[in-house]
């Protein structure tokens, strides 16, 4: 299993509506692509901006070039993302999964 590890800053202002265009772009997206285990939607606010971070689980580089095309290492960017974030990274970090722990009683 691979995770995808994309992060972007926008004006705390904004978090609220950039996630929402989230749920409308990229994370509909991850949900139609074969592969995609799932992601997680994380959020940090340092004074007047937000740092956005999701994490992406996918079963196999082939599942998440499905996603984001030939080099999966590149961000996956749309239309209008510029208006709400402050730089755009070129790129995303990728990591084989090596453990996981499952809590009894999800605890």
């Amino acid at each position: 299993m691979i995770a995808r590890i994309w992060r972007g800053i926008t004006l705390a202002e904004k978090a609220d509506a950039y996630i929402a265009r989230l749920n409308e772009t990229g994370l509909k997206d991850y949900a139609n692509t074969p592969g995609n285990r799932g992601v997680t939607v994380l959020r940090r606010v340092q004074g007047e901006h937000s740092e956005i971070v999701l994490i992406s689980l996918w079963d196999s580089m082939e599942a998440l070039r499905a996603f984001a095309g030939e080099n999966p290492e590149r961000s996956v960017y749309y239309p209008e993302d510029e208006n709400y974030l402050l730089e755009m990274e070129p790129l995303v970090r990728l990591y084989e999964v090596a453990d996981t722990t499952t809590l009894p009683n999800g605890g």
